[in-house]
């Protein structure tokens, strides 16, 4: 079922077959090998999509998602066919000032059911897990740990997708069940690289990564890299200088709208309440402020 979320400031491709429409990305099918994905300014929380847009929000996920397909090529490849809207066929044309910036035409490949997870710090529900059971998704973790511990080495922790609410976190094992053996391997092994990489590439810039979330899908018989890479949306990015171990961190993403969200008495259901012109600025800056340090 789709969604009625509006494209962006109510604009809508009219003549182009909507697939899908989620929190963030709206996917249209141009043919049966090319979609064309849309990322709008729509922000969510707690699973509800809130009535305000953040200015160009979906400009700068798309900028920083490109960004790290390019920096990954030689470890797999991804989906990405085009993404300069003024080059689109013919039929996007009148689309242009709509699609430029925000769309990517990429390959319709069939995406895998599971979510691949990578964590360098302890934190959101892995934390929450290891101070129940010492445990991150079934792996067995060193003792005196603390929130926001960098581990010693990242651990590959995959999750279910789900259609409504939240992922489901699955061990390993769980995965081989659902993609098979060797592709689990693959996947765990391919996604631990794209990690140390970004890793090590942020924190030159002083940023850490403390987790991402990455999803991958099959093209023409190869496994390929889909959806977004390395986003506020799909990453925890903390500041190299304000770290600080044994506290929650300040997080570059929507941690603002959430944080307001969370001093008001609302039910976390739809609908949700409108968000103050103060917090929608705030977090705009936030995504400008880590789109412009990791992609510059």
């Amino acid at each position: 079922m789709l969604s009625m979320y509006p494209l962006e400031m109510g604009k809508s491709l009219t003549d182009i077959k909507l697939l899908k429409s989620g929190k963030v990305r709206d996917v249209y099918e141009l043919s049966d090998n090319h979609l064309l994905i849309v990322t709008t300014d729509r922000v969510s929380a707690f699973d509800v999509v809130l009535p305000n847009e953040i200015p160009d929000k979906g400009k700068l996920l798309t900028e920083i998602s490109i960004y790290w397909f390019n920096q990954m090529k030689d470890i797999i490849k991804n989906h990405v066919v085009a993404t300069d809207a003024r080059y689109y066929p013919e039929i996007l044309d009148k689309y242009k000032d709509i699609l430029a910036g925000r769309s990517m035409i990429v390959k319709r490949a069939d995406p895998l059911p599971v979510e691949c997870i990578v964590r360098g710090y302890l934190s959101g529900s892995g934390w929450k897990e290891y101070k129940e059971k010492g445990t991150v998704c079934g792996i067995g973790l060193p003792e005196r740990l603390v929130e926001s511990s960098r581990l010693n080495e990242a651990v590959f922790t995959p999750s279910t997708k789900a259609r409504e609410g939240h992922d489901i976190n699955i061990t390993l094992s769980e995965m081989k069940e659902i993609v098979g053996d060797e592709l689990a391997e693959r996947l765990k092994e391919i996604s631990l690289r794209i990690y140390e990489r970004a890793r090590e590439m942020a924190e030159k810039k002083g940023m850490i990564i403390a987790d991402t979330k990455m999803e991958f899908g099959i093209y023409e018989g190869r496994l390929i890299l889909i959806d977004e890479l390395l986003t506020p949306d799909s990453s925890r990015f903390w500041s190299m200088k304000d770290y600080q171990p044994a506290s929650r961190q300040d997080s570059f993403d929507k941690q603002i709208v959430r944080d307001y969200l969370l001093t008001l008495d609302w039910n976390k259901r739809y609908p949700a309440p409108l968000l103050p012109d103060e917090i929608v600025q705030k977090t705009e800056a936030r995504y400008r402020e880590i789109v412009k340090i990791l992609t510059k």
